[in-house]
């Protein structure tokens, strides 16, 4: 037996921010990084908490390390806060989910309500369990798994996202592509995750590039929002796979961008996962095939079919200025071979590599790897 559910409640489209009006006389706690502060977005959300006292966090940084979680932590304590708002991308979600899980387990504080308000489209952070952690230290990325994570609310509102600029919105949509992707495809997929992906993916290809040239287009902008939220519903409930596995551990040591790492690994984890060199066609490469034809690729053959979504994908990378590989992004061979070992290993160990449509080992990881190094 399985099981599908949305626990989030998702407000969407022009002037959902209104939703905060509903909040009075409560002590919140907002986390964000410094530029959500000075750029007066987070004063666009206070002006909806007009009769609540509200405490602002804002020392998130990207790939948020452990110690600014603590640091949230002893804060969120210090405000005395029962509501916690995150706004930002994708690091100031997750820092928010972990600073308010950690500080429930250890007994230093209670969140009655929390909100999530993503300032660009691609996480899909505001609807899921997943929060993803750093140790800088060690170079590792921990993904925290758990269904308390989850927000209980999330605003969409696509004039939050209108000035983001285009190499971000180009990175982070297709982070939002890659969700959509790993998750239609992942050992857990089912019919319901399977039509949000498909959703998901249809959008991004269609106002993606429109959003990338022209972020003054709001309707491109909510239309990519909205699929970024629907890829992360999918992904909630069935996982990821090995593209964010490997996107994980070069993120965390050489500190590339999530969305633009995910972008360069895809194409190869797509090839890899299809298998069409193989005995026989798998259910993850006939999959691709629909995909393919549900977005317009020629899709005579399984074969044909996978090799245009690959091609589809990198003519999007090129669109969007995003490098082919990893000596693009000033990562040299040398530098990967001396930490190859440890990035296949951490790879292999994380929870995404659970639901992968193809089985992998270390080896596997390390031929993807040395291809993005050309090594």
């Amino acid at each position: 037996m399985k099981n599908f559910n949305i626990s989030t409640n998702v407000y969407f489209g022009r002037d959902s921010l209104c939703t905060l009006d509903r909040i009075n006389d409560r002590n919140v706690f907002i986390v964000c990084d410094a530029f959500m502060e000075s750029s007066g977005i987070v004063d666009r959300v206070k002006a909806h908490l007009g009769t609540c006292r509200v405490e602002v966090f804002s020392k998130v940084v990207p790939d948020p390390p452990i110690e600014i979680v603590s640091q949230g932590i002893k804060a969120l304590s210090e405000s005395g806060a029962d509501v916690m708002i995150a706004v930002g991308g994708g690091s100031s979600i997750d820092a928010a989910k972990a600073i308010r899980e950690l500080a429930g387990r250890l007994g230093i504080a209670s969140i009655d309500e929390c909100y999530a308000i993503p300032t660009t489209s691609g996480t899909g952070s505001e609807v899921t369990k997943f929060s993803v952690i750093t140790d800088a230290r060690k170079g590792v990325k921990y993904p925290l798994v758990d269904d308390s994570l989850q927000p209980m609310v999330a605003i969409l509102d696509p004039e939050l996202v209108e000035s983001v600029p285009p190499s971000i919105t180009a990175d982070t949509g297709m982070d939002a592509l890659t969700h959509a992707l790993e998750a239609y495809v992942s050992t857990e997929a089912n019919d319901f995750t399977d039509a949000l992906a498909e959703k998901a993916v249809t959008l991004l290809m269609k106002f993606l590039p429109v959003a990338y040239a022209h972020g003054d287009d709001l309707e491109a902008r909510e239309k990519v929002h909205n699929a970024s939220c629907l890829a992360g519903m999918a992904f909630n409930m069935v996982g990821l796979g090995i593209c964010h596995s490997i996107a994980h551990t070069i993120g965390g040591k050489f500190h590339v961008p999530h969305g633009r790492s995910n972008a360069v690994v895809l194409p190869h984890v797509v090839r890899f996962n299809a298998h069409t060199d193989g005995s026989e066609e798998t259910v993850c490469a006939r999959k691709y095939q629909r995909m393919a034809k549900l977005i317009g690729l020629p899709y005579s053959s399984v074969p044909v079919a996978v090799s245009n979504l690959v091609r589809k994908i990198k003519e999007m990378n090129r669109m969007f200025g995003i490098p082919e590989d990893l000596t693009g992004m000033n990562i040299s061979g040398d530098d990967v071979r001396k930490v190859m070992g440890e990035m296949a290993d951490a790879a292999m160990n994380d929870v995404c590599t659970k639901t992968n449509p193809r089985t992998v080992c270390a080896r596997d990881i390390e031929n993807i790897i040395g291809k993005l190094a050309r090594i």
